[in-house]
């Protein structure tokens, strides 16, 4: 696992500063602490952080071809490299490695651009080719490693695997895209391709990029998407259950392979748990695990986790959060270069660093939810769904609309009695009430949140966009797989995949994804959604197929989140923090929201009139990640 970098004069071949270069390598030495390289040529520069996992006496890069034509800096693990590397060496190449940055080199000029469709993997990788004088940027399927570039006004492209790479630049524009605030204040993060900056940008998953010396910019091309092809025949629930485990025990060996310390995420949930016992059943020793506990019950699922440790012998560690761990604000904020709100961005930061004390590589349950169905509001959409499609919209939204504004919030109320929250709802379509669901702040919050100045420069845009241009790209009329294909193009990437790349990496921790397997994904795609949420039990075909494997308690007890008590906080000892850094100049006065919205929300929250928790932890953050940043909105 790496991190790259560079620079790539689209218009000509002027000279790359390598003092400039470097200055962007530097900043991201966390994720990869073992070796550097830089390569650098007229109008083209490429630089590289190592962190080694396999062929540890070889490997370094930006790495060339044999021929010297196409040099290649790269981020990631491709999984069948060996199949790729006999099937290269028929056609023809000859290696010199074991590793599998080569297999790029001869994958492009093999195959060219469609080399991606034979990588299986996690990976971003910049490949210059001198023959076609043209740079090339590819992002894995479903983004587990990240890509972000920037086309200056003078022709040059910026690029690297964190946005703090580009803002080591100098030339780099800091100015905020008001439709990126809009996003983040929506969901917490700011989904791909934006980013909080009008003129940087991420690589979509599943997208490739390539710039020739001389053309016109290019656009994102799309090389992949999950199917959600139903699968041919018809087979019974065991059949399903038993070619899911072989499926799923296949994505994780091929996973195990490395030559250094290797572990496992155990949270006591069924995706870590399922993971770490597949592990065990292919390995001789003991699976290193590693869990985090919290000091407050509700959040705390340690003992599940030793259940499933105890069960396969795993040489198990636990470290327990204080519920008062706040010290990581400041960490987050120079960790995720822009704003970000999920506040499990802290356990998260910890369980990575109490994981590389004993290993280099761990495999997590990531991507669980969003295959299998696991998520809470899965049921409770597909509740109002049956509901929505026996009344037409007009209807729903003269019932439904007038008692959602009507009826008072509760948000201490458990779900079920949250009425105005299922009114407002069900006076939706199924794309905008998911939406509402899964949004951080109301469009009206954010109407009063936001300040005239800010409002006008969005010019009518709102998060809405996002989900309705992912909705008409769905290739399914499924209801229940248009809300999971929602999520695995904006959560599961823009939270999610962030939150742990960026936490691991921080700790020069490499994390591998077996549940994100795409032939895995997409065959799962296939399934009847009946499979994945019957009646009211998410997961239902996993947690059938681990049975035998795993614990009742475990596969069946209610979910808990990986969450942290930030509304205690906000009252309690972050209770001043939160009113200078709201109130006390920054975002008061930055002219982008009002402060009388920001006063009240603040007051309610600290007297306990109101529970504002989620959007005062996205306003703190926020203004964390922002501080040196051009605010204006002119």
């Amino acid at each position: 696992m790496c991190g790259i970098a560079g620079i790539f004069d689209t218009r000509g071949r002027a000279p790359v500063d390598a003092a400039q270069l470097a200055a962007m390598n530097l900043v991201q030495f966390h994720r990869g602490p073992d070796e550097d390289g830089v390569h650098i040529e007229p109008g083209i520069g490429l630089a590289h952080r190592r962190l080694s996992i396999i062929d540890l006496s070889s490997g370094q890069q930006p790495m060339f071809s044999a021929d010297g034509n196409v040099c290649v800096v790269y981020n990631g693990e491709i999984y069948n490299f060996p199949e790729l590397t006999r099937e290269l060496r028929a056609l023809g190449y000859a290696f010199r490695t074991r590793c599998d940055t080569e297999v790029i080199l001869y994958a492009w000029q093999a195959w060219g651009e469609a080399c991606v469709t034979r990588f299986r993997g996690m990976f971003a990788f910049a490949l210059y080719d001198r023959r076609a004088d043209s740079l090339f940027l590819a992002r894995d399927r479903f983004g587990i490693k990240p890509l972000f570039y920037s086309l200056l006004p003078d022709g040059r492209l910026l690029f690297g695997s964190e946005l703090k790479v580009l803002k080591a630049h100098p030339a780099l524009s800091r100015r905020i895209d008001p439709e990126a605030v809009e996003d983040y204040f929506a969901l917490g993060y700011i989904p791909e391709p934006k980013t909080i900056y009008r003129d940087t940008h991420k690589l979509s998953p599943g997208h490739t990029l390539l710039f020739r010396r001389g053309a016109p910019p290019p656009v994102q091309r799309q090389y992949w998407d999950i199917p959600f092809t139903p699968l041919a025949g018809a087979q019974s629930e065991g059949d399903l259950a038993g070619e899911l485990v072989e499926r799923m025990r296949e994505a994780v060996r091929v996973r195990m392979i490395a030559e250094v310390p290797l572990g496992a995420f155990l949270s006591g949930g069924v995706d870590s748990s399922a993971v770490v016992a597949l592990m065990a059943q292919q390995q001789a020793d003991p699976v290193n695990t590693c869990a985090i506990g919290f000091d407050v019950a509700d959040y705390d699922e340690t003992a599940y986790a030793r259940s499933v440790a105890e069960r396969y012998h795993t040489n198990h560690a636990e470290h327990s959060i204080d519920s008062a761990d706040f010290s990581l604000l400041d960490t987050l904020a120079q960790l995720y270069d822009e704003p970000y709100a999920d506040s499990s961005a802290l356990p998260t930061y910890r369980v990575c660093q109490l994981a590389r004390q004993r290993v280099t590589v761990a495999l997590s349950g990531d991507g669980g939810d969003e295959n299998f169905a696991g998520y809470r509001r899965y049921r409770w959409h597909m509740n109002e769904e049956r509901l929505r499609s026996r009344l037409p919209l007009g209807m729903r939204r003269a019932v439904f609309g007038p008692l959602g504004r009507l009826y008072p919030k509760a948000d201490w109320a458990p779900r079920v009695l949250r009425a105005k929250t299922t009114f407002q709802a069900l006076a939706r379509d199924a794309v905008a009430a998911y939406l509402h669901s899964v949004s951080l702040t109301s469009s009206e919050q954010r109407a009063a949140l936001f300040s005239p100045a800010l409002r006008s420069a969005q010019q009518g845009y709102r998060v809405d966009a996002v989900f309705e241009e992912h909705a008409r790209r769905c290739p399914s009329s499924d209801p229940l797989s248009l809300i999971q294909y929602l999520d695995m193009k904006t959560y599961l990437v823009g939270d999610i995949l962030t939150k742990v790349d960026r936490a691991s990496m921080a700790h020069s921790l490499e994390v591998r994804v077996p549940l994100l397997d795409h032939p895995l994904s997409e065959w799962v795609s296939g399934l009847p959604s009946s499979v994945k949420l019957k009646g009211q039990e998410g997961k239902y075909l996993l947690k059938k197929s681990m049975e035998a494997h795993l614990p009742h308690d475990v596969l069946y007890r209610p979910k808990m989140g990986f969450g942290v008590p930030i509304g205690q906080w906000f009252r309690g000892p972050l209770k001043q923090r939160l009113r200078a850094a709201l109130l006390e100049g920054g975002l008061a006065d930055s002219g982008l929201f009002n402060p009388e919205t920001l006063r009240k929300m603040v007051d309610d929250h600290q007297s306990g009139r109101r529970e504002y928790s989620a959007p005062l932890w996205s306003l703190l953050m926020f203004q964390a990640a922002t501080r040196d940043d051009d605010l204006g909105v002119a």
